[in-house]
């Protein structure tokens, strides 16, 4: 009557958007003020006002097709000649038009770059911890999840670890810096490690492993730490990218997929890419942001009042006796419960109208996630119920 794994995708929401509602909804029936929601990740810094501009000057005075109609399947020649442009400007990547793929976001960016890729029974492997969705876009293309744990305290890949879990069927290997949930930048080491690891299995297996870097949080960092351009240390790179994070966009859903042309079969590769849009219904992404995009190429958002947030949340909940990973980027804290349980502590928690995720379905127990993408009020006022959670767990 109707495919049952949809069903199941449909009739229960992922753990943050499960979340995400009942805040809504618990809002409605105390008052927003009293509610602590730090589910999502929606960011709540202003997009940059070049953005406003950028609709201002284009709906006024450029052609309505140009705005509304129908773009090339794989977006506008001149915005993916923009974006080619600004990725070489910034990394000396030698990406041309010809390897952009204008996208509905990062979830479509993966998702068709996983259905370009994946044959059924190929096996992608995510760092832990990881977004949750990834699971169900890989099992969407029809490939096998498999997860490589990370180092203890750190969250920095454990190399021995990945290297043990790649096998002959292992297509792709999704990487996520920052990290979405722990807020980790991988350093440049460890990506060096990866690649190095790769490459070497390459070797052994006689067949391509892709390197797919997941990055809506690439411009989302504190403290001049340098987040590496992975196209950079590997060939077989697919980078996958959002404006959704850096210019405050989540709702306009407006990305790219950039194929490394120092690919293996890079032109085959694109075309796939090309084709997975096709059948999947993703082809000529929003006409009016992709414009947007291309007239503000560069812009960000002024990530100073995240670090501001990250900076109160993390001193405060380290004195109340919470361990924490600090994080170097994107807007992400975390946590680890005060027992075993993640989702008991979530409970607890939420007896208090601390509204924060278990992170068992990042692929990590025992953790949960703080997005301090909300207005320092809403921090400074919840510290006084962090800090009673902690004393009720210390008795």
């Amino acid at each position: 009557m109707y495919n049952e794994k949809m069903y199941s995708l449909g009739s229960k929401r992922s753990i943050i958007r499960e979340i995400f509602e009942y805040c809504k909804q618990r809002a409605l029936e105390i008052g927003k003020d009293k509610v602590f929601d730090f589910s999502i990740g929606n960011p709540s810094v202003e997009p940059p006002k070049a953005i406003s501009e950028a609709i201002m000057d284009l709906t006024k005075n450029a052609d309505s097709v140009l705005l509304h109609g129908y773009t090339s399947a794989q977006g506008d020649l001149s915005v993916r000649q923009a974006i080619a442009k600004h990725i070489n400007d910034r990394f000396s990547a030698g990406v041309s038009e010809n390897n952009i793929y204008m996208t509905c976001g990062a979830a479509a960016s993966l998702t068709i770059s996983l259905k370009a890729l994946f044959n059924a029974g190929d096996e992608c492997i995510l760092f832990a911890p990881f977004f949750t969705e990834y699971r169900v876009f890989v099992e969407n293309a029809s490939g096998v999840v498999i997860v490589s744990k990370p180092m203890e305290k750190t969250f920095q890949i454990d190399i021995a670890d990945f290297e043990s879990k790649i096998t002959e069927k292992t297509k792709a290997v999704i990487i996520n810096s920052p990290n979405n949930p722990s807020g980790v930048v991988y350093s440049e080491e460890t990506i060096k490690s990866v690649c190095a690891i790769l490459e070497k299995k390459q070797a052994e297996y006689n067949h391509p492993i892709y390197l797919i870097a997941d990055e809506p949080y690439r411009e989302l960092v504190y403290d001049d730490i340098c987040v590496p351009y992975i196209m950079n240390y590997y060939n077989n790179t697919i980078v996958c990218y959002s404006f959704s994070k850096s210019l405050s966009l989540p709702g306009e859903r407006i990305g790219y997929i950039a194929v490394n042309p120092k690919m293996e079969n890079s032109n085959e590769i694109y075309l796939s890419v090309c084709g997975a849009g096709r059948s999947l219904g993703y082809v000529c992404a929003p006409s009016l942001f992709q414009q947007v995009i291309k007239k503000t190429i560069g812009a960000k958002c002024d990530v100073n009042i995240y670090k501001e947030n990250r900076d109160i949340l993390y001193k405060n909940l380290t004195e109340y006796g919470y361990e924490c990973v600090k994080p170097d980027g994107a807007f992400y804290l975390f946590v680890k419960a005060l027992e075993p349980d993640a989702y008991k502590f979530f409970e607890k928690a939420k007896k208090k109208e601390i509204l924060v995720v278990p992170c068992d379905d990042f692929g990590v127990s025992g953790y949960v996630r703080i997005a301090y993408c909300v207005d320092k009020e809403r921090i400074i006022n919840a510290l006084p119920a962090f800090k009673a959670l902690a004393k009720e767990y210390n008795k």
